[in-house]
This record gives C-alpha cells, sequence and structure tokens, in this order.
C-alpha cells in the first residue's frame, strides 16, 4: 500500500471511530444512583474530538453553526471561533436560540436576526417569528452543526431547536452534525411524567420523561431512529471522550457558563426540575432573579415552618427544607431546598409534592389567578393535565409519583440502544 493510500485509510479509521452514526452501540442498562467513577483518561468534549481530527466531517462545506454563549471548546474558546479560525471550515451562518446568542435576553423573549460582534456573520434568530429553520434561513449552507450546552430537562427549550432544526435539514437534504456535550445531572437518572401528545409544543417536543438522562447526541439519535420528525436528516453525532452517566458537571472539570439567566450554576438544572412548574403559577416565589434561582418553593399567607415540616415527611434522600421568609416578595414564605445531587433523590417528586401542598395552603389555591394561557402553559410543561386535575382534586402527591414509574421503566429499557456512554 502506497504512503499515500495508508494516509487515506488511517485518516478515515479516525474519522469512524470518533463519530457515532445513527445506529449506536448498546450499553447495560445504568442504575439510578449517581456515582463518581474513573474517567478513563483525558476528557474531550464533542468539539475538542472534532478540532483534533482536524473538522474532516466539515471539510468542503458551507457550515451552519447553532450555538449560544454556553458554546466554548475545552480550553475556553467559543466554538464559533473555533470552526471560524480553521483552514478547511467555511463557517458561513449562525443560528441561536431562545435567549440569543449572548444568553441575556429573558426567558420568553423573542429575539431578532442580528450581526455576531465576535465573527461577523449573520445570527439567524430561531426564537423569533420562526422557531424552526426556514428555506430561507437555510439557503446558503449545505452542513450544520449544533453545539450547545443543554441541562437535562425536557421543558428546557434548547432541545427543541434542535428537533425543529433537524427536521428543516431533513425537508431541505443538509446533513445535521451534533457536537456532543454533557448532561449537567448524569446520565443515570430518569424521572417525571411522559409527555402524551395532546400537549406537545415547543416547551415539550419530544415523548421522553421530564428528566431524561441523556446528551444532546444521544437524544439527536433517538428522536432520528424513532421517527419523531416528518423528514430525517444524514445525522452524525460526534462523541465526548472519556464521559460516563455517572458524571455530574463537576467531574468534567469544566467551566460552567449560565444556560440562561435562571440557570446560573452547574447544580440549577437539579433545583430548575424540582421547582420550575411552579414558576408559572401565582402567588409563590422560586427565587426567579437571585443568585440561586429556583432553590425556593413559597405561596402567599404559608407558614414556612409548617410547611417545611410537611415536605420534611416525604423523606426525600439527601434533600432538606428549611424555613424561609421572603424579602423580595413580601408574604410569600416556605422552604429553601437543600438538596444533594448525588442522593438520587427525584427533582420531578419533589417538585409535584412542593405545588399540591402549596397550593392546599395558599388562600385560594395556586390555579385561581392562573390564566387560560398561563394554565396550558403549566400543563405543557408538565406533559399533561394531570397536575392539574390532582390540584383541582385535592389528591395525595404520591399517587401522582407512582404514575410515572411504570413509563420510565419502559423509556429506560427503551433508550439503550441509542446511548453512545456506559
Amino acid at each position: 500500500m502506497s504512503s499515500v493510500k495508508l494516509k487515506s485509510f488511517l485518516a478515515t479509521l479516525t474519522l469512524l471511530f470518533g463519530l457515532a452514526s445513527c445506529v449506536p452501540r448498546q450499553h447495560p442498562n445504568p442504575g439510578q444512583q449517581p456515582s463518581t467513577p474513573d474517567q478513563g483518561g483525558p476528557f474531550m468534549l464533542g468539539i475538542d474530538v472534532l478540532e483534533s481530527q482536524g473538522f474532516p466531517l466539515l471539510a468542503g462545506r458551507r457550515v451552519g453553526l447553532i450555538t449560544n454563549h454556553t458554546s466554548y471548546n475545552s480550553r475556553g474558546v467559543r466554538t464559533r471561533s473555533v470552526l471560524q479560525r480553521a483552514r478547511n471550515v467555511n463557517l458561513v451562518a449562525l443560528y441561536a436560540p431562545e435567549h440569543g446568542i449572548e444568553g441575556t435576553a429573558p426567558a420568553g423573549k423573542y429575539i431578532a436576526t442580528r450581526r455576531d460582534s465576535i465573527t461577523g456573520l449573520t445570527v439567524h434568530s430561531l426564537y423569533g417569528v420562526t422557531r424552526k429553520p426556514s428555506p430561507a434561513q437555510l439557503a446558503g449552507i449545505d452542513m450544520m452543526v449544533f453545539e450547545m450546552q443543554d441541562i437535562g430537562v425536557r421543558s428546557y427549550t434548547y432541545i427543541s431547536t434542535m428537533v425543529r432544526a433537524m427536521e428543516a435539514c431533513g425537508e431541505r437534504g443538509i446533513p445535521f452534525v451534533v457536537l456532543d456535550r454533557p448532561n449537567p445531572m448524569g446520565g443515570q437518572g430518569v424521572f417525571g411524567p411522559p409527555l402524551e401528545k395532546q400537549w406537545e409544543s415547543f416547551v415539550g417536543q419530544i415523548p421522553v420523561p421530564y428528566v431524561h438522562g441523556m446528551t444532546i447526541g444521544e437524544l439527536a439519535i433517538m428522536t432520528n431512529a424513532k421517527g419523531w420528525l416528518a423528514r430525517r436528516p444524514q445525522l452524525h453525532v460526534v462523541k465526548m471522550r472519556g464521559w460516563t452517566r455517572g458524571m455530574l458537571w463537576d467531574n468534567t472539570r469544566l467551566r460552567w457558563h449560565p444556560t440562561s439567566p435562571n440557570i446560573p450554576k452547574p447544580t440549577s438544572p437539579f433545583f430548575y426540575a424540582m421547582t420550575g412548574m411552579l414558576g408559572g403559577l401565582m402567588p409563590v416565589d422560586i427565587g426567579i432573579g437571585t443568585k440561586d434561582a429556583f432553590e425556593f418553593a413559597a405561596g402567599q399567607g404559608v407558614d414556612p415552618h409548617e410547611f417545611s415540616q410537611a415536605m420534611s415527611r416525604y423523606g426525600f434522600p439527601g434533600t432538606t427544607f428549611q424555613p424561609y421568609v421572603s424579602s423580595t416578595r413580601p408574604g410569600r414564605n416556605g422552604s429553601r431546598i437543600l438538596y444533594n445531587p448525588r442522593s438520587g433523590a427525584d427533582p420531578v417528586a419533589i417538585d409535584v409534592a412542593c405545588t399540591l401542598e402549596l397550593h392546599r395552603r395558599v388562600p385560594g389555591g395556586l390555579l385561581s389567578r392562573v390564566s387560560a394561557s398561563g394554565l396550558s402553559l403549566f400543563n405543557k410543561v408538565y406533559g399533561s393535565d394531570r397536575l392539574e386535575q390532582a390540584m383541582r382534586r385535592g389528591s395525595n402527591p404520591q399517587q401522582l409519583i407512582d404514575s410515572w414509574r411504570s413509563s420510565n421503566e419502559r423509556f429506560r429499557r427503551d433508550r439503550q440502544r441509542y446511548l453512545l456512554y456506559p
């Protein structure tokens, strides 16, 4: 074999072993208790792996990048800068999700298309007039790359942005590349209710549990394989190296870039899953706007000591409820939640218990001041109207918590074939 052919053969092998195709390998069924295993070598993000290979997958393509302020390689260089500086990569367009490319826009605020101050490229908004890339927005590219930090919770819209972009690229015959990143909640815990078909929306795009325990790359593979898209793109997932399912964010030794204004810390995703559903109800206080967003559960006229005692009786492992008197929203009292992310406690069960217990104690209940559109959003976030109905009936939280156990077990079995990491 000539030296030229040998180099070509070795380059092909490197590409094949660095990428995960749409037929992932299987792994043993993961447990639910997070651990801190040995990483088995240096940790590398998907962007690090692609960069180490010389970007062969992107060579000769006009590349679009779905990105934001969380997109950095392990050295702290913005992904869009990494790709723009690469000799054999032609980065021609950027696309930004909710909160914008700099991550400063409030939740739900529409984002305008603009020029990026870092690269000089157009940043097409995917959270404005459209949330699915339009034919006009895709006209100048022939490959799309997705690289953003997700938080592992179904109602966080970054995954919805990825899914709709995948479908748009499938319709246009544009290959789709996911540069994989860690799930900051780890890859073992599967918690919360399933998404019922009639409640699908941008805060619940694919039918996975509220906390799914998968990386963005694994979700992309599952979405493509399960037929959840009208048109599937040719999909490539660039795997991380050294990540395992028991790892939380601190195990990666990466700097945490707040994924949105109210997810300031690497532990924030756990608290988002723990109190986020309360955010659409009134009158409550979950710490929005503070450095400890989502770490509180408080309601108007609630006795903080009695509520904290009631929540403590549930016995959630690694979880403490401290009486809390709000200083920012007078009269809205309840608990500050202290939580050990490695405890294995179900954060969505905590959310449901907090919601029902506060509903019982707030004069008039938590649904009395919710508009029709607000109630619809509340149900879309939960994935059905079962929590609303439980609130109206005064149901025991445990009944609702038990109702999703069997569906979560089915999901754990079903997701096995799409997992990329042990």
